[in-house]
C-alpha cells in the first residue's frame, strides 16, 4: 500500500482473541513486524500533537512530517524546549501554535479541521506533582478535559491521549495489568487516572473514540537530562559523560520496564488507527520486560567506558518500588507490538547522547 492510500476496516480484519478475553479483537497481521513507518492514513490527515516541545510530543511530530502528514503542533514552553519546535519549522507540512491547554478557545483553535489528536501535553514528575498540587489539576485535568471537549466539538475521529503506569498505584502484583489499580501515590498519578475516567465517559455520552495510553518509562532521543525531575536514564549518561558522580534514590532494586520512544509512537498510530470497539479504555504501552536500576547502572558505566560508584540518596515520595507490564490488552486491541527491547533501545538513546550533549 502506497503512502497516502487509506485502509478500510471490516469485520475480516479482526479476530477474537481468546474465550477468557472474548470482548478483545486484534487486527490480522498488524501485529507482527510492522512498525510505525508501514501504517498508512488517509493522504489529507491532519494530526494535532500536543506537548509537542517536549520529548516525546517531538518524536511524534518528527514520525508525521517524515511520513508526510499534516501536523499542528501544540504547547506552551512551560517544560517543553523550543529548539524542539525549531528543528521542524522549516517543515511546509508543520505548523507551531504557542498556547496553553488550560484555555479552551485555544484548544478549539487548534482542533479546526483535525481528524487525530495526540495528546501529550501535561506536567510529568511524580515528586514536582507532590510539591504542587494545585497546578497539576489545573494543567492536566482540566487541560485535557479542554482537549477532549474541543475534540468533539470539532468532529475529531480519534482522540489519544497519554497516561501513565503510575495509575497502579501500591498494588504490588506483577506484571501490572489493566483494571488492577492499586490506591494512588501522588498528584500526578490522580491526574492521569481521573483523565482515563473522563476518556471513559467522552466515549459513552459523547462517542469520541478515546485511548489512554499507560507508559511505561519511556526513553530515547532527545529526552530532557537536565533539572532535578529529569528522568533517571538521560539523567546518568549526562552525568557519567560529564565525569559527575551519579545518585540512585533508595537501593538501586527497584525495577522498571523502561520503553524505547519508538514503541511508543508506534503505539500512537496503531491506537489512531484501532477500531471505535477499542475506545473508551487505557492499555498498558511498555516492552513488557524488567530491568533493575543497579544493573542498569552499571551496563551505563561499562557502555561509556566509566568506572564510577554511584551515590546512594533516600527513596522519591510517591514513587512505585516495581513496575513491569502486561501488554496482552494492548496487543489484542491495538495491534501493538513494540520493535525495540531494552538493550536495543539504550544502545541507540547512548549512541544519540553522545552525539547531542
Amino acid at each position: 500500500m502506497l503512502l497516502g492510500q487509506s485502509e478500510t476496516l471490516t469485520e475480516k480484519d479482526f479476530v477474537s482473541y481468546g474465550k477468557t478475553q472474548k470482548d478483545f479483537i486484534i487486527r490480522k497481521g498488524v501485529g507482527k513486524n510492522m512498525g510505525y513507518k508501514e501504517l498508512k492514513f488517509e493522504k489529507d490527515s491532519v494530526f494535532l500533537v500536543t506537548g509537542a516541545a517536549g520529548f516525546i510530543g517531538s518524536n511524534l511530530c518528527e514520525a508525521l512530517t517524515d511520513l508526510g502528514y499534516q501536523v499542528r503542533a501544540l504547547d506552551d514552553l512551560s517544560t517543553g524546549r523550543e529548539e524542539n519546535v525549531k528543528m521542524f519549522m522549516d517543515r511546509p507540512n508543520y505548523t507551531f501554535i504557542k498556547g496553553d491547554i488550560k484555555d479552551l478557545d485555544t484548544c478549539m483553535k487548534a482542533c479546526e479541521g483535525v481528524h487525530y489528536v495526540m495528546h501529550q501535553a501535561a506536567w510529568g514528575s511524580v515528586p514536582r506533582s507532590i510539591e504542587m498540587p494545585l497546578f497539576y489539576e489545573q494543567n492536566n485535568i482540566m487541560g485535557t478535559l479542554n482537549m477532549m471537549e474541543a475534540a468533539r466539538q470539532n468532529g475529531v475521529k480519534k482522540f489519544v491521549y497519554a497516561s501513565s503506569s503510575s495509575v497502579y498505584g501500591d498494588h504490588p502484583v506483577l506484571p501490572k495489568k489493566e483494571g488492577q489499580e492499586g490506591n494512588l501515590l501522588s498528584p500526578y498519578a490522580l491526574t492521569k487516572r481521573t483523565n482515563e475516567e473522563y476518556g471513559k465517559l467522552y466515549k459513552s455520552l459523547y462517542h469520541l473514540d478515546t485511548y489512554g495510553l499507560r507508559y511505561f518509562n519511556v526513553f530515547g532521543r532527545r529526552q530532557d537530562p537536565n533539572g532535578a525531575y529529569a528522568a533517571v536514564l538521560p539523567k546518568f549518561i549526562k552525568q557519567l559523560l560529564d565525569g559527575e558522580v551519579p545518585t540512585i534514590n533508595g537501593d538501586g532494586k527497584q525495577s522498571r520496564d523502561f520503553t524505547y520512544i519508538d514503541n511508543v509512537i508506534e503505539a500512537n498510530f496503531k491506537a489512531c488507527l484501532a477500531p471505535s470497539d477499542a475506545a473508551g479504555q487505557a492499555f498498558n504501552i511498555a516492552y513488557g520486560g524488567r530491568e533493575y536500576l543497579i544493573d542498569i547502572y552499571y551496563d551505563l558505566c561499562k557502555a561509556l567506558g566509566k568506572q564510577v560508584e554511584p551515590h546512594f540518596g533516600p527513596d522519591r515520595a510517591g514513587d512505585i518500588k516495581h513496575s513491569n507490564a502486561d501488554i496482552s490488552k494492548a496487543k489484542a486491541l491495538l495491534g501493538y507490538n513494540p520493535e525495540y527491547d531494552f538493550e536495543q533501545g539504550i544502545a541507540l538513546a547512548i549512541d544519540w547522547y553522545k552525539e547531542n550533549l
